[in-house]
């Protein structure tokens, strides 16, 4: 892009106000990164006139600062020196932005109070009388002029350089000692913003910290009142009331386990009297039949050991019935169990059982009829 700078009514170093027309050639630089990336996060977006804006109001901003520091002489004898601190300036500051200066060159200075006008015409004055000076002279001494004037113009080039050395070394030293006070100043603020923030993180961590501790000591201090408290009330409402049942229930228990063997005892030897008697009624009676037999045997001389067996047998379920039947209007029996023998049911069937073993014993000494050995040889015999 190619810029026309222009400054109206700029006040020189010594006070003169003049007007300055400059161009300058710009480019948004590709080739580096660096810069790239710069006016992509400036300028993305935005149109070329705008871009343009940008650029020109920088380069005219620097371009009238460096011509408050110059005189108009400096300026318009030295366009180049002038030329040279605008370029180094603007491209400084522009190549922040991505903008790279490719050149700039002073076109144009005028001012509207003649003051160039009578700078001109006195040099134009100066030039005259020079011209005389160097007529009447030139050929006596046209050889030392040449030298004076070389020696002169180097002079006068090597002093303009080095002002421009001077003012390119004043002016790096400068932007160096205020690029380090920004930087310091800016990496003490964000120091200082980071350890305030690492304090202040710091103390919100304490505090929590300190709350959590409260609120645990708090917990533990409840638990433990919880504890103690299902502690007395399950000491009073469960361990002396089961203290005072299981004393009552073995007192009980003790009580009862006496009457019960007190009355296992007295209904076992009622119950062995009572079957002693049955059993010797039942006796008894057998052997009154068992001789009423005999005789009935006697008098049938055909009756034979297979019906008598036949009929002794229809008579046992009686005889059962007989020695039983006192224990089906028994009401309640106890019995109490030293570790020996059968307990419950088996053992009232076991004594009635042992009654009826003793019956073919019984019939055999009633009548002489092996009823066991009979009923054996009918079964082989079949």
């Amino acid at each position: 892009m190619t810029l026309t700078i222009t400054s109206h009514g700029v006040y020189t170093k010594l006070g003169v106000a003049v007007d300055v027309t400059g161009v300058a050639q710009v480019k948004i630089q590709g080739q580096s990164q660096e810069m790239l990336a710069s006016a992509c996060e400036l300028f993305l977006g935005k149109s070329e006139s705008e871009v343009r804006k940008v650029a020109q109001e920088t380069l005219e901003g620097h371009q009238r600062a460096i011509m408050g520091n110059m005189t108009v002489e400096e300026i318009y004898k030295d366009r180049k020196k002038f030329s040279k601190h605008v370029f180094d300036v603007a491209s400084s500051d522009l190549v922040n932005m991505g903008i790279c200066v490719v050149s700039y060159t002073l076109k144009d200075i005028r001012d509207e109070e003649g003051y160039l006008k009578s700078l001109g015409m006195a040099r134009t004055a100066q030039v005259k009388r020079d011209a005389r000076i160097g007529e009447a002279e030139a050929n006596k001494d046209s050889g030392i002029k040449q030298a004076e004037a070389e020696e002169r113009r180097m002079a006068s080039r090597y002093a303009n350089d080095i002002e421009i050395a001077h003012a390119e070394r004043d002016f790096h030293l400068k932007k160096a000692a205020y690029d380090q006070e920004v930087f310091g100043k800016k990496a003490q603020s964000d120091l200082a913003s980071d350890l305030q923030t690492a304090k202040t993180r710091q103390k919100i961590k304490d505090e929590e910290m300190q709350v959590k501790v409260i609120e645990r000591t708090q917990q533990i201090q409840l638990q433990e009142q919880e504890i103690t408290r299902r502690e007395r009330e399950l000491e009073a409402r469960v361990r002396k009331p089961a203290e005072a049942e299981k004393y009552k229930m073995e007192k009980l228990a003790e009580a009862d386990r006496n009457r019960v063997i007190l009355e296992a005892e007295a209904e076992s030897e009622s119950v062995r009297v009572r079957g002693e008697a049955e059993a010797f009624a039942i006796e008894a009676k057998a052997k009154a039949e068992a001789e009423q037999m005999a005789k009935k045997a006697d008098a049938w001389k055909d009756y034979q050991d297979a019906a008598m067996i036949d009929m002794i047998l229809e008579t046992l379920p009686k005889v059962a019935a007989e020695i039983s039947a006192p224990l089906s209007q028994t009401k309640k029996v106890t019995m109490v169990s030293s570790g020996k023998g059968d307990v419950g049911v088996s053992k009232l069937t076991g004594e009635v059982l042992d009654i009826m073993e003793k019956m073919p014993g019984v019939v055999e000494k009633l009548t002489g009829i092996n009823i066991q050995k009979n009923i054996k040889a009918a079964v082989r015999r079949q």
